[in-house]
């Protein structure tokens, strides 16, 4: 009871001050609260009013601490785009409907390039909430080519238009339709706005949303577009365009063969090379992605060695959660998403944490250092599960020893070091290095 009283105390305590730190300029504006109903000033005024802390922090994780995509889109905009001078603000903003959540995720494909900025969301009834309008009143994007400003992707009314010409905006609109056809439409207008084409391509369930979301912070981290298929077929918008590759596509299938079959496997083959990143439920699967990596293209986080920030989500949470976090892979920790649940941190989850936690030979000054940003609240993943995660993400001595031995070896005259020939195999290890991508 002392150590949860503590713990609420300490995380009012850093609400005011992120509050405080946002103040300067405009960032300290916008209603952050548990209850959608309840109105309040983010930061400080959340917490004076009794309204939910939009921030619980650890000395290695951070949780967004709701569950209303809307609230979490905007709490990660402002981390993310602090928009005091011209530095740090977004060239653009994104507009989804989070129902639509194949809409949603396929529209991060724009976040890194060329918006350089978040996706925020309309209420469900597909009408601008006062919350988005804060935040994008805050944000002031600059513009992207033609001067746009923010992009509208897929349904919402037709009122949302007039909103964001009432913020002194330029919008551009995709409309969309099917998964697909939306995948096809956002593919082409990164292509249109950027004059490429990128060969490598994501392809991902339209139906089973939990073996798809990984692809999330991949696409808002680099340019490789999201595509749908669904279990034993290949819509034709998706076709449409995988043709744009003329047969060169290197088409990384995300998901088991349970989610997207055998045969759609072989389909895909007629444009380009496939390559299947699967585990065997939504935990392993996100693992999966996590390490893999393509050494031909460079394709992936690759993530083998110890160190590392990673987005943690609770498998069965709205999907736009995910999107709303995905942002975290394009500004600065640059974090794959892995799932939890509840109450318990999975058993791949765990075992791939031990294995990358990251170690110190003399002091932990040393680094290499993890984090993990964590999405929603408590009725989604408890503080239980915050604490195993902050834990994990911990480094330690690679001796075993306490932090209290850093500062030279925990036995007279023993060696912690690795030795060089160790450390040269470890460099070589695939996945170690993102150059050739980057």
């Amino acid at each position: 009871m002392k150590q949860r009283i503590k713990l609420a105390a300490a995380a009012a305590v850093m609400a005011v001050f992120l509050a405080g730190c946002t103040g300067s300029g405009n960032a300290g504006t916008g209603t952050i609260n548990q209850d959608a109903g309840t109105s309040g000033t983010a930061g400080q005024t959340a917490v004076e009013s009794g309204g939910a802390v939009p921030w619980i922090a650890s000395k290695n994780t951070t949780r967004v601490n709701t569950d209303n995509p809307a609230e979490a889109a905007v709490l990660v905009s402002r981390m993310l785009w602090m928009a005091t001078d011209d530095s740090n603000r977004p060239g653009g903003i994104i507009i989804v409907n989070p129902s639509d959540w194949q809409a949603a995720l396929v529209s991060v494909n724009l976040v890194h390039h060329p918006f350089n900025g978040p996706v925020l969301f309309t209420d469900s009834k597909g009408s601008l909430p006062e919350i988005t309008q804060q935040e994008m009143e805050r944000l002031k994007p600059a513009g992207i080519a033609e001067g746009v400003q923010v992009l509208l992707v897929g349904q919402m009314n037709e009122e949302v238009s007039g909103q964001v010409k009432a913020l002194g905006y330029r919008a551009d609109r995709i409309e969309g339709g099917s998964p697909a056809e939306t995948g096809r439409q956002i593919d082409e207008y990164y292509a249109k706005l950027t004059g490429s084409v990128p060969q490598s391509v994501i392809v991902g369930s339209l139906e089973q949303a939990q073996y798809t979301l990984p692809a999330a912070n991949w696409i808002a981290h680099m340019p490789e577009p999201l595509l749908y298929v669904a279990k034993s077929s290949i819509p034709e918008e998706t076709v449409r365009a995988l043709q744009t590759r003329e047969g060169q596509a290197n088409i990384y299938l995300l998901g088991p063969e349970a989610v997207v079959s055998k045969e759609v496997e072989e389909k895909l083959r007629e444009y380009g090379r496939v390559v299947r990143i699967a585990g065997g439920d939504p935990h392993r699967n996100a693992v999966a992605f996590a390490r893999y990596t393509d050494p031909e293209t460079g394709f992936g986080w690759g993530i083998n060695k110890p160190g590392g920030s990673f987005s943690f989500l609770n498998a069965g949470a709205d999907p736009a959660l995910a999107v709303a976090a995905a942002p975290f892979s394009h500004l600065g920790k640059h974090s794959p998403l892995l799932f939890v649940d509840k109450g318990a941190v999975p058993e791949a989850v765990t075992e791939y944490l031990a294995e990358i936690q990251p170690k110190f030979d003399k002091t932990p000054t040393e680094g290499p250092y993890s984090h993990g940003w964590i999405t929603g609240s408590e009725s989604l993943i408890t503080m239980d599960v915050q604490g195993q995660l902050d834990t994990r993400l911990e480094i330690v001595s690679r001796t075993g020893a306490g932090h209290e031995s850093h500062g030279g070896s925990s036995n007279a005259g023993e060696s912690t070091a690795e030795s060089p020939d160790a450390d040269a195999a470890e460099e070589n290890e695939p996945g170690s290095s993102h150059s050739g991508h980057h």
